[in-house]
């Protein structure tokens, strides 16, 4: 008798999600009784998260980061998707699947949600998302290369930072200019110039203008 499997696919992209789909089915459609949902934006995945809570959990749920928000702006990317999903099915695992690679975006994913799985969409290939889906449901965690690079890279730097002062750097070397942070980042210009300062003094640049900070920033890979 094949045991039951409830799958939740969130991505708006229908021909990424037939290929989730036809990946998982091709390989264990013998073994498994699959049921798939499939949402391709915030609306769409927060009503079958919602509505199977205590009536049809999911084992697991492939989410990408990227996704049309919510009509009411409530919830705006498959990171609020992620943390709903915690708390309606706590036993669920979850596998994030993105394009985003920065080492910021990564840092925060990870901080988060603390996804089981962890596959940057670059890094993929159908047998990489059977390995991951097997390990997650195993109990096992897996992470793609990118990923795994980013967990050297912090443990290389021996500190890490918090998602503000990650934040100042990503804008930053988007060309933002320090006193117009403030419009991106929920703090005060005397506050954002503190935690620069402190930046630097983790980097052992103390004099360094922006643009030596940004390098020095990409260099130990934190943009």
């Amino acid at each position: 008798m094949k045991s039951k499997l409830n799958v939740l696919i969130v991505d708006d992209h229908p021909l990424i999600v037939e290929g989730y789909r036809n990946t998982l089915t091709d390989s264990y459609g013998s073994s498994e009784d699959f049921a798939i949902d499939v949402a391709f934006n915030c609306d769409e995945a927060s009503l079958l998260v919602e509505k199977t809570k205590g009536v049809r959990s999911y084992n697991v749920a492939l989410i990408d980061i990227n996704l049309p928000p919510s009509k009411d702006g409530k919830i705006t990317s498959g990171e609020d998707i992620a943390q709903i999903f915690r708390e309606r099915h706590p036993a669920g695992k979850i596998i994030i699947l993105t394009m985003h690679k920065e080492d910021n975006r990564i840092h925060g994913i990870l901080q988060n949600i603390n996804p089981e799985g962890f596959l940057i969409k670059s890094d993929l290939s159908s047998r990489e998302l059977l390995r991951a889906f097997e390990d997650v449901m195993d109990g096992k965690t897996y992470y793609s290369s990118t990923v795994n690079n980013h967990f050297r890279k912090m443990i290389a730097n021996n500190f890490a930072l918090d998602q503000k002062n990650l934040k100042i750097l990503y804008h930053l070397s988007r060309g933002i200019q320090t006193k117009n942070l403030g419009k991106y980042i929920n703090l005060s210009l005397s506050a954002i110039e503190k935690r620069k300062n402190h930046i630097k003094e983790l980097f052992e640049i103390k004099a360094a203008n922006d643009e030596t900070l940004i390098q020095e920033a990409r260099k130990r890979g934190f943009v």
